[in-house]
C-alpha cells in the first residue's frame, strides 16, 4: 500500500493536467470562434443639418367658395333648359326660361293703368289751370268793385254835407247814398267769390296729388310685373359648375318651391379643417407675421396643392378642443372638389440649422426614453441618446444628442448592442431585398417578389429574421453554428 501512492499522486497530477489542457484548449477554440464572427449589416444615413418646416397636420374637407341652389321665383311651365349637368358656367348666362305669358299679360295691364292714370293726372292739372284763372278773374273784378266802392262813398259823404245845407234834394242825396251801398256789397261778393275760387284751387292741387300717387303705384305696378317677367328666365349668379338637375323641360314649377339646380363655384376654393386649441397661439401669432402657407394632397394625389389660410373661427368648439381654419386655394387644375377629403400641412414657419435624421433612426428605451445607434470611425456603434424635438413625416428633428455628419442606423437595430461590429451597406431600393424598411418593403402584404422582406422577416443573405436569427441562405451561418448564439445579440 505504501508503495501505490506515489504511483496514485502521479496519476492524479496527470488527470488535472489533461482536465486543464482540455478546458484552455475550449476556451481558445471559443474565443476565435468569436473573433470570427462576421460584422453585422446595417444601414446608415447621415445626421444632417438644414432649415426645417415648423409644420401641423390635420384632416381637412374641400368646401365650394360659393354654393348656389337655383329655385323659381314664380310658377308656370319649364319651357327650355339652358344647361346641361355638370357644365361649367359664367355669371349671367342663361340657365332655364319658364313660360312668360301671365307675366307678359300682367306687365300689359299694369301699363294700361299706368297709361289710364297719366291721363287723370293731365286731367287734374287742367282743371287747375282753369281754377287759377277764376282766381283771378275773381280778384280782379274785386279790385274794380273795391275802387268803385271807395268812390261811391265819397259821393255820398260830399252829398250828404251838401244835403245839410239844403243846397241839393234828398231825392239825389239817396241815389247816392244807395249807390255806395250796393257797391260795397259788390265788394263783399267778389271776395267771397276769390275765396271760392282759392278753395277750388286747393281742391285742384289735391287732386292732382292724388292722381299723381296713382300714377307712382302704376309704376310701381309695371315695375313689379316686369320683375315677375324677368323672373320667367333664370340666369347664372355666379360662376361655377352644376349639379344635377331637379327638374327638365316640360314640368310644372311651383314659386319659392322647386329645386332646379345647385351651383358650386370651385375656383377658388375652400378646404376647411381643425387643429388642436392648443396651437391657436402659434397660429395667431404666425398670422400676425404674415399669411400661412398651406399645402393638402388629395387621395390618390402625388403632388400637393398650395394655399393660404384665410379664416380662423371665432369659437372653439368646446366638445372636441379643436379650432376651425379655412385656407383659399385658387384651384387653377381643379384637382380639388368640394366635399373631397385630404390631408392637410399647415407650414407655420421655418426652423433654420436643425439637425435632422430620418426617423426610423429613433428607437424606444425604458421609461419613455429615446435612442439612436451611431456608427464611430472603427465600425462599431454607440446607444446613444437623444432628445426629440418633433417628428415630420419621414424626418425627426433632434434637440441634442447628437451632432452633424455623425452616421445612424436606420435598419437593423434589433441585432445591435452597444460596441458591436457593422458592415454598413446602402439602403434597399424600393423592391430590393436586403435591410430595407421592416415589414414594408413593396408588394402584396409588405414582401417585394423579389426576395424582399415579409412582415419584418428577410429572404436575402444574411437579413435578420424578426427573432434575430439568421436565414439559411445567410453569409454567416457557418460562424453561429460553430461559435453559438451570441448572449448580446440574443437579448
Amino acid at each position: 500500500m505504501r508503495r501505490m501512492g506515489p504511483l496514485m499522486g502521479v496519476s492524479l497530477l496527470v488527470g488535472v493536467v489533461a482536465l486543464v489542457g482540455a478546458a484552455c484548449t475550449d476556451q481558445k477554440a471559443e474565443s476565435k470562434q468569436a473573433q470570427k464572427r462576421p460584422p453585422i449589416p446595417v444601414a446608415v444615413a447621415p445626421v444632417e443639418q438644414k432649415s426645417v418646416a415648423v409644420q401641423l397636420g390635420a384632416i381637412g374637407t374641400v368646401e365650394a367658395y360659393q354654393q348656389v341652389s337655383v329655385r323659381a321665383q314664380v310658377g308656370g311651365e319649364l319651357m327650355r333648359v339652358h344647361v346641361k349637368e355638370g357644365q361649367d358656367v359664367r355669371k349671367g348666362d342663361l340657365l332655364f326660361a319658364i313660360d312668360p305669358r301671365t307675366a307678359e299679360a300682367a306687365l300689359a295691364q299694369a301699363q294700361a293703368n299706368l297709361a289710364k292714370d297719366r291721363v287723370q293726372v293731365q286731367q287734374a292739372r287742367a282743371a287747375l289751370q282753369r281754377d287759377l284763372a277764376r282766381v283771378g278773374q275773381s280778384k280782379a273784378a274785386l279790385a274794380r268793385d273795391v275802387a268803385q266802392a271807395k268812390n261811391a262813398e265819397v259821393q255820398a259823404k260830399r252829398y250828404q254835407e251838401l244835403l245839410k245845407k239844403d243846397l241839393i234834394s234828398r231825392e239825389l242825396h239817396d241815389q247816392y247814398q244807395t249807390t255806395a251801398e250796393a257797391l260795397a256789397a259788390t265788394v263783399q261778393a267778389d271776395q267771397a267769390d276769390v275765396r271760392s275760387a282759392e278753395e277750388t284751387v286747393r281742391a285742384d292741387e289735391q287732386a292732382i296729388k292724388s292722381a299723381e300717387e296713382v300714377v307712382r303705384a302704376d309704376e310701381a305696378a309695371v315695375d313689379n310685373a316686369k320683375v315677375q317677367l324677368g323672373y320667367t328666365t333664370i340666369r347664372s349668379p355666379i360662376d361655377g359648375r352644376t349639379g344635377s338637375l331637379g327638374l327638365n323641360q316640360g314640368n310644372v314649377v311651383r314659386a319659392n318651391d322647386s329645386m332646379l339646380l345647385v351651383i358650386n363655384q370651385v375656383q377658388p376654393i375652400y378646404v376647411s379643417f381643425t387643429v388642436p386649441q392648443q396651437q391657436l397661439p402659434s397660429i395667431k401669432r404666425y398670422m400676425a407675421e404674415g399669411t400661412l402657407d398651406v399645402s393638402v394632397l388629395p387621395s390618390g394625389d402625388p403632388k400637393p396643392v398650395k394655399g393660404k389660410v384665410t379664416f380662423i373661427d371665432n369659437t372653439v368648439d368646446p366638445t372636441t378642443g379643436t379650432i376651425r381654419l379655412k385656407a383659399t386655394f385658387g384651384n387653377d387644375e381643379k384637382r380639388l372638389w368640394p366635399g373631397q377629403f385630404v390631408n392637410v400641412t399647415l407650414t407655420l414657419t421655418t426652423e433654420p440649422d436643425a439637425l435632422v435624421i430620418p426617423a426610423q433612426a429613433v428607437q424606444s428605451g425604458q421609461g419613455g426614453s429615446q435612442f439612436v445607434f451611431v456608427v464611430k470611425e472603427d465600425s462599431t456603434v454607440d446607444n446613444r441618446r437623444i432628445t426629440v424635438a418633433r417628428t415630420q413625416g419621414n424626418e425627426t428633428v433632434v434637440a441634442n444628442g447628437l451632432a452633424r455628419g455623425e452616421r445612424v442606423v436606420i435598419d437593423g437595430q434589433p441585432r445591435l448592442t452597444p460596441g458591436a461590429k457593422v458592415e454598413v451597406r446602402a439602403p434597399s431600393a424600393p423592391g430590393e431585398g436586403g435591410p430595407g424598411k421592416r415589414g414594408g418593403g413593396a408588394g402584396k402584404g409588405g414582401a417585394d417578389k423579389g426576395g424582399a422582406e415579409k412582415s419584418g422577416v428577410e429572404k436575402g443573405g444574411g437579413a435578420e429574421k424578426a427573432d434575430g436569427a439568421e436565414t439559411k441562405g445567410g453569409g454567416e451561418k457557418g460562424a453561429w453554428k460553430k461559435g453559438g448564439k451570441p448572449k448580446a445579440e440574443a437579448q
